[in-house]
């Protein structure tokens, strides 16, 4: 028998990191190459780990609502030998990974002392664990493999209430130990972007406890991100958008009757903003650190919510579409996101972000980036207010807030204004005349 590792695959463009969501194999399960081991959540796709192996499952290293890094251990295989379709491991590989591999046959007789090669190595998950019960992991006894210690170590320890602490030993041998557990927990932790441990919440009594799923960590992780990362300014426009009320209500019933679904406004909005994108393609851009990369194709991030979860499904080259072909594709990718039939592509390559925070009744918000882009533009509600004509008159019109985020490493507020204007411009210009649903 050989014992394989499995570890956290690269699931996307850009995705650093995935949460294991739930574990669709247990230790001592058998297993072909290619069979999935796992669901695995990302802030850009849900998606399944297969085996790289055949085999049995020996170990799963990682715990339901982990995340880990690509290319972290998440479980071990047992195969049989020569039978891995890997290729050997060089010399270098085997000396990182001596402490989890099996022993040798010439080791035999020594098999009846315990090998704890991998006794003083931590996986995040279980620093993270120790670090938020107070446990000193010095005087913790794993049984993973070669002494490794495991979460099911830790949760056994935590719900036995004999909490291993620094001050159940001598100060002088705890403290080195407590000192590298608390680093390793501020370097490892993923709790948050800048390495901080959460400040620990207590529940009252009648209070709920919800368990924060994978997504929504992966959403969490995504905006500390952000915000951590980028300087968000922010700024709105008002437009009346009366002329398109009339034309979008003119047209709904004959679109529904020859299409089969109805056409709401947000593709009237995606495509005056795509058009102002052709013309101010600063916007189009994101930051890379010593360089600012303006993309050539635009393709619109939208904004899908669920009950308890938000995606952001790309329309590709929303540019070269017209108002039925946008319309299209956020219906089909809203259905993807309603049903749990989201792919990997559907989520790849979006440049900017389209959120219709009116669809609930917003007036107003200050949406956070889609990182790495460089802007994101909320579609409020619209609203029927009175508004002071040209001509001094006053009138109910149907208006509408539009309020842009914007980073200020890549834009400034001029060139934002600017591309603010021209989209406010085709709002208030559409209709029946001058506008083609195809």
């Amino acid at each position: 028998m050989a014992t394989e590792q499995i570890t956290m695959p690269q699931l996307g463009e850009s995705v650093t990191e995935g949460t294991i969501s739930k574990w669709l194999v247990q230790p001592g399960d058998t297993v072909k190459k290619y069979d999935p081991l796992a669901e695995v959540m990302t802030d850009k796709v849900n998606a399944e780990v297969p085996s790289s192996f055949s085999g049995t499952i020996k170990e799963l290293v990682a715990g339901e609502g982990d995340t880990l890094s690509v290319g972290e251990l998440i479980c071990y295989i047992d195969t049989e030998e020569g039978s891995s379709s890997a290729e050997p491991a060089p010399a270098k590989k085997e000396e990182k990974t001596a402490d989890t591999a099996p022993a040798p046959a010439s080791n035999a007789a020594a098999a009846p002392k315990k090998d704890t090669a991998a006794r003083g190595r931590y996986s995040p998950a279980v620093v993270r664990m120790a670090s938020e019960h107070g446990i000193d992991l010095s005087q913790v006894e794993g049984t993973g493999q070669s002494g490794r210690i495991t979460r099911k170590d830790l949760q056994q320890i935590i719900d036995s209430g004999q909490i291993p602490t620094a001050e159940n030993k001598p100060a002088a041998a705890s403290a080195p130990a407590v000192s590298e557990i608390k680093q390793e927990a501020i370097a490892q932790s993923k709790e948050t972007a800048s390495g901080l441990k959460p400040i620990t919440v207590e529940s009252m009594p009648g209070d709920v406890e919800i368990p924060v799923t994978g997504i929504r960590k992966a959403i969490a992780q995504n905006m500390v991100r952000s915000k951590h990362e980028a300087p968000h300014a922010w700024t709105m426009v008002e437009v009346d958008v009366t002329n398109l009320v009339e034309y979008r209500n003119s047209v709904k019933g004959d679109f529904k009757s020859k299409e089969g679904y109805n056409i709401t406004f947000l593709p009237f909005f995606i495509k005056a903003v795509v058009e102002s994108l052709k013309e101010f393609p600063q916007l189009n851009s994101m930051w890379a650190g010593d360089k600012i990369i303006q993309k050539k194709d635009i393709n619109i991030s939208i904004a899908v919510a669920t009950d308890d979860a938000l995606y952001v499904p790309v329309i590709k080259n929303a540019d070269e579409k017209s108002i039925k072909g946008i319309a299209r594709d956020v219906k089909e990718l809203a259905d993807k996101v309603r049903t749990n039939k989201l792919s990997g592509d559907d989520m790849k390559g979006g440049t900017f972000t389209v959120n219709n925070t009116g669809s609930f009744g917003s007036v107003m918000s200050t949406p956070i980036i889609n990182y790495p882009q460089a802007a994101i533009l909320s579609v409020e509600s619209i609203v029927k207010r009175p508004v002071v004509m040209n001509n001094g008159m006053i009138a109910v019109r149907d208006m509408v807030n539009l309020c842009l985020s914007l980073d200020h490493r890549v834009l400034d507020g001029l060139v934002c204004g600017r591309f603010l204007a021209r989209v406010k411009e085709r709002l208030e210009n559409m209709t029946k005349e001058n506008t083609s649903i195809y």
